[in-house]
């Protein structure tokens, strides 16, 4: 599986091109990160709270309702979508565990003092997980469904925990930015790998 290796290969040295890229605007990140953080509380912070504590449940529940209906109906190109979004979200948790720790990055609010934390958060900061895995499911479901009822609010969702993010005053945009990217390089890169292995199905002779 050359492709794999390929593909593998470029998306660690994008990683890594980006993390030095991030390194260099320090300064442009945490002024971004003052204009959207507010030391005071807001009105708008439960909302987002919200959002950013409850981004778990459709990662975990969409999948299983798709593979649960394919399984009901017995449609095998239903369960078949269900097991690519659910190998996606294998692939991009692994990723972005192996940049956070590789990376180590502080917590904005850590080097920051005013940075006002308003969520819970206790790994490292690069990149974000909360965004990685909504743009991993909001990437695969357009892959798989690609639907306008069904891309707005897939990425509308993920675009909104990306901000609760920041706003909450728990990552840095690069954070966010990088793990919109590894979320949505993982959809794409399981899709890719299933399409490639049902191509190389259908060449093979019955006999």
């Amino acid at each position: 599986m050359t492709y794999l290796s390929e593909i593998s290969s470029k998306l660690i040295a994008f990683i890594l091109l980006f993390v030095t890229g991030s390194v260099c605007a320090q300064n442009l990140d945490i002024r971004i990160l003052r204009l959207l953080n507010s030391p005071s509380k807001l009105p708008s912070d439960k909302f987002f709270q919200f959002v950013s504590n409850s981004a778990v449940f459709p990662e975990i529940g969409i999948p299983a309702g798709i593979l649960t209906s394919g399984l009901i109906r017995q449609d095998d190109e239903i369960v078949r979508k269900a097991c690519v979004i659910i190998g996606a979200a294998a692939i991009n948790s692994g990723i972005t565990l192996a940049v956070k720790y590789s990376v180590n990055r502080n917590r904005p609010f850590v080097t920051y003092p005013d940075i006002a934390k308003k969520s819970a958060a206790g790994s490292p900061s690069f990149p974000s997980g909360h965004t990685s895995g909504a743009f991993s499911l909001a990437t695969s479901l357009t892959l798989s469904y690609p639907k306008w009822y069904i891309i707005v609010p897939a990425y509308s969702w993920a675009g909104t925990v990306a901000f609760s993010r920041m706003d909450l005053g728990v990552h840095y945009p690069s954070d966010v930015l990088a793990g919109a990217l590894i979320g949505s390089g993982s959809a794409w890169l399981t899709y890719y790998i299933n399409k490639k292995l049902i191509m190389n199905s259908q060449k093979k002779p019955v006999h």
